[in-house]
């Protein structure tokens, strides 16, 4: 019978307490060397204006805006031709000069680009990196009051496109993924190469160095939190030691399957909550990772309501049960 060994020492320890080309078209311009008669037409053919013999200075409509376009924030972008679209793909620009495709509903899964240029009604982005990059051309036929940017891609101008400005959304923090999942389905993947599942509206998660922060913000008794740490300083199982004999004789070890990883040895520290203190308790897991150790701690406090108490306790269970690794 497969259980989730973390979730169940706060099961415990609860009960124990109460208990994510424009293929300019350069004519060719093949200098014609032939003499007389054709020198005669080239020279009438150069004197023609410049916008008629090519497209490329060709200024915008006279109801499209000056540029740019697109400025810093997050722009949803769907087919015009839809009535119903999924507003699952998105272009993040964190400045009008660069930023990034984003699929929320594929883990948030995109690729960098750089604005190339933003005039004339056209707006030219270069996707990929240094390494490979390809450039697009994006002919704009309208721009909403909302900011809202209509057009369609040179090389397809029959799939007319709709770049919809989220309002609201930060491009530095927004994240496509938990955009589409919803606050109670939200992801934090960690630098380190491990995720979880959060509810965002019981939770906040902050990163600083090799430690990240997953807050309980609903109601409860104290500080409830889980910190996770990479050390390169030892292994798991020294590591758990020291942060257990850290809080004293009380504290007691095991071994057991790591969450979502149920081949890997964890090593754990558990310190119940001391009778008539503040209801302060801890739970540590602990497993070697990348030449050092992964560490969760887990701090809780026992408020005395029961009921209160495993809400709690229950959801912070569920955050270590929804590990991955990636």
């Amino acid at each position: 019978m497969k259980k989730r060994m973390f979730g169940k020492a706060v099961t415990v320890i609860t009960a124990m307490a109460m208990s994510g080309v424009l293929l300019a078209g350069c004519g060719s311009t093949e200098a014609d060397t032939q003499p007389e008669a054709e020198a005669e037409q080239a020279e009438e053919t150069a004197t023609e204006p410049l916008a008629e013999s090519t497209g490329e200075t060709a200024e915008a409509p006279a109801d499209i805006p000056a540029a740019p376009y697109f400025t810093k924030g997050v722009y949803v972008n769907y087919s015009e031709e839809l009535e119903n679209p999924d507003l699952t793909y998105f272009y993040v620009f964190n400045s009008d000069t660069y930023g990034y495709t984003a699929d929320g509903a594929n883990n948030g899964i995109g690729v960098p680009f750089d604005v190339v240029s933003q005039a004339d009604g056209r707006v030219t982005l270069s996707f990929g990196g240094a390494d490979e990059s390809s450039e697009e051309t994006l002919v704009i036929t309208a721009v909403d009051d909302t900011g809202a940017v209509h057009g369609y891609f040179e090389d397809v101008p029959e799939r007319p496109m709709v770049f919809e400005l989220l309002s609201g959304a930060d491009a530095d923090t927004f994240s496509a993924e938990n955009y589409v999942n919803g606050p109670e389905e939200s992801v934090y993947h960690d630098a380190n190469g491990w995720s979880v599942r959060y509810n965002a509206d019981l939770f906040e998660v902050t990163s600083k160095g090799p430690e990240t922060f997953i807050v309980y913000t609903g109601e409860s008794a104290g500080t409830n939190m889980i910190t996770v740490t990479y050390t390169v300083e030892s292994g798991a199982e020294e590591a758990i030691k020291k942060l257990g004999e850290s809080w004293g004789d009380a504290t007691t070890y095991t071994e057991g399957p790591f969450p979502g990883a149920e081949d890997v040895t964890g090593y754990w520290a558990m310190l119940p909550p001391a009778e008539g203190g503040s209801g302060l308790y801890e739970t540590a897991m602990a497993r070697d990772y990348m030449d050092g150790a992964l560490i969760f701690d887990l701090t809780g406090h026992m408020s005395g309501d029961e009921a209160l108490d495993m809400a709690v306790s229950d959801s912070m269970a569920a955050v270590i049960d929804s590990l991955t690794w990636d």
